[in-house]
């Protein structure tokens, strides 16, 4: 395993992190336990969850936290709070920003994860009905109660992560450390402002969903049905896989073959290299998936290899 700092903060993470989003709801307290040991066993030390995930709200943390009894030391604990749709023992009318709110989202998660500290504690999505003052100044009381090390965003447009940053810096509170956002090969959005931005002021981007709902596996093919048990065989998921821009796949399958390594090296390992990224959150299901994310990862392409990975790709 490689590590790097998160942007310009003192956090160091693994480059590949482990997403927390299957367990309590593709995975069950077994599962959960075998993925994160195997994820630690890999040199993988950044585990993101949050209170939205699971069959229902606090589920995955409660699982995780079981999964790290006696491992607790070894993993960047990373969480996240406020999202509207999956918040805990909140009301709905409560703005998820507010400090009430945050002191509420982050004694569940302690207790949830059965831990006295959060490394990385994010806000799951902005809040339009809170001055982000407010919420910055509530994360900094966290940090000096020692609940929190360091606090992070998701979901942040480029303009909310700088408006965060020069907040903080005119409060004189902690600021957000990372950003955690969507990015995969097939979805570059990300670069036209929130690359820029987070490169601006020294924040750190974690990407979630990098492998594109899986499309960057390697296990869909053009005109055939969804693996049995796949993320995207489910009737939910059938427009997502009916849309899929299969030129592209193909093309970088055929480019990681070209490479001697597989379509998976180049959805990770390809994303890790891109400018501002830290760490590739990359959820699984099975102690096998684990490794395989963690082999591909460790790719490191070089400026052809980048260079090639732009013509195919392109910029949206």
């Amino acid at each position: 395993m490689t590590y790097r700092r998160l942007g310009d903060s003192g956090l160091v993470v693994s480059t590949v992190g482990l997403g927390g989003n299957t367990f309590g709801a593709r995975i069950d307290a077994d599962g959960t336990r075998d993925v994160v040991h195997a994820a630690l066993d890999a040199g993988v030390t950044l585990v993101d969850c949050a209170e939205l995930y699971g069959s229902e709200p606090g589920e995955s943390e409660r699982l995780l936290g079981a999964a790290l009894r006696g491992r607790r030391d070894e993993v960047v604990l990373a969480t996240k709070f406020g999202h509207p749709d999956g918040r805990v023992d909140a009301p709905a009318w409560e703005a998820h920003g507010s400090r009430t709110a945050v002191r509420r989202a982050v004694e569940g998660s302690l207790r949830r994860l059965g831990t006295d500290w959060i490394d990385l504690f994010q806000m799951h999505t902005p809040d339009p009905a809170t001055p982000v003052e407010e919420t910055l100044g509530a994360l900094d009381d966290l940090v000096r109660e020692g609940k929190v090390r360091y606090v992070g965003s998701s979901n942040f447009a480029a303009w909310q992560v700088v408006d965060a940053d020069r907040a903080a810096e005119q409060l004189g509170t902690e600021r957000f450390v990372s950003a955690q956002n969507a990015y995969n090969l097939l979805d570059r959005s990300a670069e036209a402002e929130l690359v820029p931005a987070c490169e601006h002021v020294g924040v750190g981007l974690l990407p979630y969903y990098p492998m594109a709902s899986g499309l960057l596996s390697g296990k869909y093919r053009r005109g055939e049905a969804a693996p049995e048990g796949s993320r995207l065989s489910s009737p939910r998921m059938a427009q997502r896989l009916a849309g899929a821009d299969f030129d592209t796949i193909e093309a970088l399958e055929r480019l990681a073959a070209e490479r001697g390594v597989d379509l998976l090296a180049v959805a990770l390992g390809g994303l890790a290299a891109q400018p501002a990224v830290a760490s590739v959150i990359a959820g699984a299901r099975t102690p096998e998936q684990v490794r395989a994310n963690v082999r591909a990862g460790l790719w490191e392409p070089d400026a052809e290899d980048l260079a090639a990975i732009e013509e195919v790709c392109g910029r949206d």
